[in-house]
Formats: C-alpha cells, structure tokens, sequence
C-alpha cells in the first residue's frame, strides 16, 4: 500500500531526540519492512503545551491551509491507500487526517491514540472532542498498550481497536555483547520537569539509601532540568556518578552494554522504549509497577517491578541485583531473548501487515 503517515506532535524528521520521535521513525520502518511505500504527508506540528485558544484557532486555519495543499497534490499525484496517523491525544490531535480522509474516500488509521477523562476540561474538552472523533472514523486504532485500549473502549465502545506490542529496532544490539561491569547502573532519561524530574528524584533518594554497595551510575540525558535533577544527587559521592549528558543514539548500546543493571522508575511513562532498548542490551531493569511500564518488563523475569511510590522497595530490588549474581545473570539472558524474539522490527512489521491486511483499501 501506499500510506500517508503524519505525527501531528512530533515528525520522525524533528530535529529533537524524542521517544516520540523515535517510535514514529520505527513505525516508518516497520511499514517500509513489511513492503509498503511509506511518505511523509506533512510536517506540520500541532502541539499545545498550555490551553491556549488564540494558538488553537491560528493551528487550526494551518491545517486547513494543509489539507488544501494536500488535497491538490492528491488530484495531481494520486491519493494514498491509507492515512496513518501517529499519537493523536488532547495536547496533539490531528487537525489534518480526518477531514482529508474522508472527503477522499481514504481509510483513516491511528496508532497511539489516547483519551483521558480529566482532561475534559476547557480548551482540552474541545480537543479532545477531535480526538474522538478521529478515532470513531478510524477503520482501525493500534493500541501499544492495554491500559490505552481499555481506555479508548471505555471512552468510544464502537471504535475498532487492535494491538501492536511495543517494539524496537534491535539491530543494533544483534551482537553478543562483552560483559558490562555487573555493579555499574545506567539510565537513559530526558531531564525535564514533572514525570521525568520525578523520577530522577526518587532515583537520587534510592540510591542515597544503598551506599554501602559498591555500586557506579552512568546517566544519559540533559534537558531544562538539568540543574535540578543534578541536584538531587548531589548528596552522593561524586565518584559514583557519571553525567554522560546528550549522546547521538546511535553511541546508546554501547553504554549500555557497558552497564550491569537499568534502573529507572518510569513516573508517566507510554510505556518506554529505554527499557526494550536496555533489555537488549542484556540488562535486567528495576522499576515501578506503574503507568505502561508492565507491557515492557516481565516482572520477576526480566527485571524487577516495585509498588509506585515505594523508594524503599525500589532500593530493594537494586540491591538483589547487585548482590545476587546468578540471578541477575538469568534475568539478562532472559531480557535479552524477550526484546530480540518477542519485539523486534521484523515482529512489528508481521503484525502491522496482519492488522493492516484487514481494512478494505480502494
């Protein structure tokens, strides 16, 4: 098929490391793998951090503006098989897809939608009345999670729902690795207020209560919160800690497979591509029970899942790893196998054909 794939909050071309824009690149791949021609339809973001409806109505005549372009571009090229919208939610709807699909007699598909009942409030009721919309004309919405397929079924009972696990390009890390150093931590995380700066916080508090293990951190990541997350370590010795900052992605598997143990406890978290990615890597994870975390951790088998909230538990369960060698041994060659056989590219593609296969195309 030919498909139109748009990400209305962040293009697989934006120039910002993003897990957003990481999983829009994957989905791009997955469908060329499966023998699609993939093109992007536009690079216009909708994105609004603050209720604001002056920026709302000014993004809304853009995409009528974008739909006109793309209406003529259709008429002269031809129209695609398919819309493929990526990560529609209240703060991002897609302003673009619906209208243009259906006035084209295009079938209109979502992927990462989402809907959150306390945000029926203001500007955000308004926006997410288009999500809901969208994904009541979509012939199929691809959940990756089954905490947002629950939540769609609650919100829209009719709509057409279908699961794709979360999945990651795992040729970078088909090579065996050499054995990391067993008491090194590592995370890979932004550093940005509210989820993230959460979770650095109780990272920090972890860790502050397990220095009589020989333990080191390599941390991955800058943002604007970078003096504050620093912050909250700053009562561990300075020795321990290793600030490795913003690195290309492409230099990621090799500090992982530096590392022994991923720990991070995932506040907010979609679900967290950095955990599949560390996996691979061969590190077993330890994080919270919590948000989509649960569809990319195999508790007990690829890592450990501790209560949401709990410090104490979560330092538990980074002190069993480190005193327990064997069985950190086992969950590494387990989270290894899990990633590589179980939520590869090639397995993503499989199933997006299998998904895709079934809506009547013109």
């Amino acid at each position: 098929m030919r498909i139109a794939f748009y990400a209305p909050l962040k293009s697989p071309n934006h120039p910002v490391v993003s897990g957003d824009r990481q999983m829009a690149r994957m989905l791009v791949k997955a469908l060329e793998h499966g023998g699609h021609s993939v093109e992007l339809a536009s690079e216009l973001r909708f994105y609004l951090r603050q209720p604001e409806p002056k920026s709302f109505d000014a993004l809304k005549i853009e995409a009528q503006e974008e739909a006109a372009r793309l209406t003529k571009l259709w008429h002269r090229d031809g129209k695609p098989d398919l819309w493929f919208s990526y990560h529609p939610y209240y703060k991002a709807p897609d302003l673009i897809g619906p209208e243009l699909a259906s006035a084209s007699g295009v079938p209109y598909v979502t992927v990462e939608a989402s809907y959150s009942r306390r945000r029926n409030v203001g500007l955000w009721a308004d926006s997410q009345a288009l999500v809901v919309r969208a994904i009541e004309q979509a012939a199929l919405n691809i959940c990756f999670t089954q905490r947002d397929r629950q939540g769609l079924a609650d919100a829209i009972p009719d709509a057409a729902l279908g699961m794709l696990s979360p999945f990651i390009d795992t040729s970078a890390f088909r090579e065996m690795p050499a054995r990391g150093c067993p008491t090194r931590l590592v995370t890979v995380a932004m550093m940005r207020p509210g989820d993230k700066l959460d979770s650095y916080r109780m990272l920090a508090q972890a860790l502050g209560s397990i220095g009589h293990l020989p333990w080191t951190m390599s941390v991955v990541g800058d943002g604007p919160a970078r003096d504050e997350v620093k912050a909250q370590f700053a009562g561990l010795p300075a020795d321990r800690m290793e600030w490795l900052g913003a690195i290309e992605p492409a230099a990621v598997p090799d500090v992982l497979y530096s590392g022994g143990i991923y720990v991070w406890p995932g506040y907010g978290e979609a679900y967290g591509v950095a955990y599949l990615e560390a996996q691979a890597a061969g590190l077993p994870v330890v994080a919270q029970d919590i948000a989509g975390v649960p569809e990319v951790v195999r508790d007990a088998q690829t890592g450990f899942l501790t209560p949401p909230g709990d410090v104490a538990a979560f330092a538990s369960a980074i002190e069993r790893l480190l005193a327990r060698n064997d069985e950190r041994t086992v969950m590494a060659v387990e989270a290894r196998r899990f990633v590589l056989e179980e939520r590869s590219l090639g397995g993503a593609a499989a199933r997006l054909a299998e998904l895709l296969k079934k809506i009547p195309v013109s």
